[in-house]
């Protein structure tokens, strides 16, 4: 062994003297960093893993759709406003079917459907429950090529003017009122009148947390006059011939609307346009800032550890002064001494955060496995970036917090160490 490598090897040896000698300080001074660099890395995993599940969920309706939605005039798409408002109720009545015909003449625009939604009890012989409605136009299986038609067929543009009294059900709803009966041809009741059951749709499980199999379709014009008693819809999806003029055609919507709407200030639109690519980069954006306030919100814990870290760290400082003065006076210079004490804690610090890793690995693994077996397509995503941020945040809080007791350490003049009790 060279004499550069005895160098370190002396104060390393002694860090790990020392910690295998205190082992419930050393415990003390672990948990902290355990629990920081666990709650970094299970944060980063969720954060990854619900930012993959939603942006999945968006792309599941397809990358060449455009959705027309109401918002409240002067309000941003995403904003607080415009949440809190339309959850408290507050209803924009300007988009019609009529806009939805309209926007279907757009160049570049292949499908259109006008839709809303309600609830209206239902009931089947002796089974009632109520349920929730999805008004569409007929052609809805156009533009969400994910609803699939299992057994008979769906509505018509022209039992959507006529306003018939007809119902597509959903895979669960189905079971609900039929169970293993057939259900096309059969009545159900809504409202005190008769609806036919004219199809059932494959199973098409959930949707941002939406189980998509428990809705019952219903022609939009008939669910606005005959059970809701409006004249307006929530939303217009869209289905565009040649993605590439994403851009090009949501001006285009954007300009019909205001011009039928008689809108002249863009601030108070009463409606956002917005495209499926448009969404997910600023679902991504939004969900990467939440994660990045969790990081930083959980970072307090490691923060927390790494003083627990410098409080014993200078406990032992001072109850090892005599030890101190003692290895100084025999030739320990001040630089082996500090390099000693951050040793500690940079061996504190590191076992911490590979026990923090581990566990955190445990409970991530853990939790994609419940998800599954609750039903939900949701991977708690583990990467390298978390791993090294766990390692790096570890290293460094071992470092920052150590320097202090260290270098007091260092400090010390043998004959007023050796005179301290």
């Amino acid at each position: 062994m060279n004499s550069q490598m005895k160098k370190l090897f002396i104060p390393l040896s002694f860090a790990v003297k020392t910690i295998r000698t205190h082992k419930v300080r050393t415990f003390l001074a672990l948990l902290g960093v355990v629990i920081g660099v666990f709650a970094v890395v299970v944060v980063t995993a969720l954060g990854e893993g619900v930012k993959g599940f939603i942006l999945g969920q968006v792309e599941s309706f397809g990358t060449d759709l455009i959705q027309v939605e109401v918002k409240i005039p002067s309000a941003g798409t995403m904003s607080s406003e415009n949440a809190t408002s339309r959850a408290m109720g507050t209803q924009i009545t300007t988009l019609t079917i009529k806009d939805s015909f309209a926007i279907s003449k757009v160049s570049n625009v292949e499908a259109v459907y006008a839709g809303t939604i309600g609830q209206e009890r239902a009931t089947y012989g002796s089974v009632g429950k109520r349920i929730m409605l999805f008004g569409t136009g007929a052609d809805v299986m156009r533009v969400d090529e994910n609803s699939k038609i299992a057994s008979g067929r769906f509505f018509t543009a022209e039992e959507d003017a006529n306003l018939a009294r007809v119902v597509v059900l959903g895979s669960e709803t189905k079971e609900t009122f039929f169970g293993e009966s057939e259900a096309v041809g059969e009545l159900i009741t809504l409202k005190g009148e008769k609806y036919r059951v004219i199809g059932v749709l494959m199973p098409r499980g959930t949707a941002g947390f939406i189980n998509l199999d428990t809705f019952t379709y219903v022609p939009v014009q008939t669910l606005q006059k005959k059970i809701l008693g409006v004249d307006y819809v929530q939303f217009v999806s869209v289905k565009l011939a040649d993605p590439s003029r994403e851009v090009e055609t949501v001006a285009d919507i954007v300009a019909l609307l205001r011009k039928r709407h008689d809108i002249a200030d863009p601030d108070k639109d009463d409606f956002s346009v917005t495209s499926t690519k448009e969404a997910q980069k600023t679902l991504e954006s939004v969900l990467g800032s939440i994660t990045i306030l969790l990081l930083a919100l959980t970072s307090i814990s490691l923060v927390v550890g790494g003083v627990g870290i410098m409080n014993v760290m200078y406990v032992s400082v001072s109850e090892r002064t005599n030890e101190i003065g003692l290895r100084k006076a025999v030739g320990a210079t001040s630089r082996i001494i500090l390099q000693q004490f951050l040793a500690e804690a940079i061996i504190i610090t590191g076992l911490g955060g590979l026990i923090g890793i581990l566990f955190g690995v445990l409970v991530v693994s853990g939790l994609t496995f419940l998800f599954a077996a609750l039903g939900f397509n949701l991977k708690l995503i583990f990467t390298a970036q978390s791993l090294f941020l766990g390692a790096g945040f570890s290293m460094a809080v071992g470092l920052l917090f150590g320097v202090a007791p260290a270098m007091k350490a260092a400090s010390l003049s043998p004959m007023e160490a050796l005179r301290r009790e």
